[in-house]
């Protein structure tokens, strides 16, 4: 999969507004929402076409046709893990993108300054549409050893949180939120730091670590603020180290991640570059909250990667 640029999709002016909805989002709390929220986008005097999709896999694969066939502008609505999605179509491209918070976890909207109530935010990427306006804001972008390459806008996961998510994705009893949980009583019985080579901006660092995140912002899992300094717009990446944290230690620590204030713990440590390399044994890393690339990986900071309705 390679990189687009914006010379590969312009935003054809006066194009259709697709709109990628999730139904199941935020355990389905906005599904009637979907049509009042359809007319507000209507009242940007823009065509609106609302994508099929049946799975994950189909709405990413919505979303870059509709960018391919010139869509003016791209939306969607849903959580994370939707915007994540349909990222993946416009990121290094000139078509505006609008996320609508409307899932559990809304970090990446939220951040770049959407309002957390999904009618409020429509309105806000009406008025951008009406008025011709949109914003730029950085992404990060991961190429895997096989030179796959995703984007993702919030936080990237490397360590105990994307190893319980994929014990998670793997059990099939119990269903529902107590799956997760049971996943991080095992995860934490099993608990044990892991070496971690980073690179940064050409600067190798060899670590033992439980926590490793990588921000392109600042929170992720619905406001958990795991790089509390990370700024959307400053061209560069936060990392967050963790290091040789035992069950205690840690189940303590972690309450203080939603105020960001477990970054002054003597066994974290913070790193600042524009690229990192992420190497480690048998990690699969979640973006955004979605299954990711396999370490190692490149994740690079693009600068204005994406333009936002607001």
């Amino acid at each position: 999969m390679l990189a687009v640029t914006s010379n590969d999709h312009p935003s054809v002016p006066g194009g259709p507004v697709a709109v990628l909805a999730n139904p199941t989002a935020g355990r389905g709390r906005h599904r009637g929402l979907l049509p009042d929220l359809l007319d507000r986008l209507a009242t940007a005097d823009r065509p609106v076409r609302l994508l099929r999709a049946g799975s994950a896999a189909e709405a990413e694969a919505a979303c870059r046709a509709a960018v391919a066939e010139g869509a003016g502008a791209l939306v969607a609505v849903g959580g994370d893990g939707t915007v994540h999605r349909a990222m993946q179509a416009v990121a290094g491209t000139s078509v505006p993108f609008g996320p609508v918070p409307a899932g559990t976890g809304n970090d990446f909207a939220v951040e770049t300054g959407f309002p957390a109530d999904p009618r409020a935010a429509v309105d806000v990427i009406a008025t951008a549409l009406r008025e011709g306006r949109s914003r730029p804001v950085d992404l990060a972008r991961m190429t895997g050893v096989d030179g796959t390459v995703r984007w993702y806008g919030a936080v990237l996961a490397a360590g105990f949180d994307a190893i319980v998510n994929e014990r998670a994705n793997r059990m099939r009893w119990p269903r529902g939120p107590r799956r997760y949980d049971l996943a991080i009583l095992v995860e934490l019985a099993r608990l044990r730091p892991r070496r971690y080579a980073l690179t940064l901006d050409g600067e190798r660092v060899e670590v033992d670590a439980v926590l490793v995140a990588v921000g392109n912002g600042a929170s992720y899992g619905g406001g958990m603020r795991i790089c509390p300094d990370a700024d959307p717009t400053d061209g560069l990446l936060d990392v967050v180290v963790g290091g040789r944290f035992d069950r205690r230690t840690l189940i303590r620590v972690k309450p203080r991640i939603y105020a960001g204030t477990h970054v002054a713990h003597p066994l974290v440590q913070t790193y600042r570059a524009r690229t990192v390399t992420l190497a480690a044994t048998g990690i699969t890393t979640y973006a955004d909250g979605e299954r990711s690339l396999t370490l190692p990986l490149t994740i690079t900071a693009v600068p204005q990667a994406v333009r936002l309705l607001r």
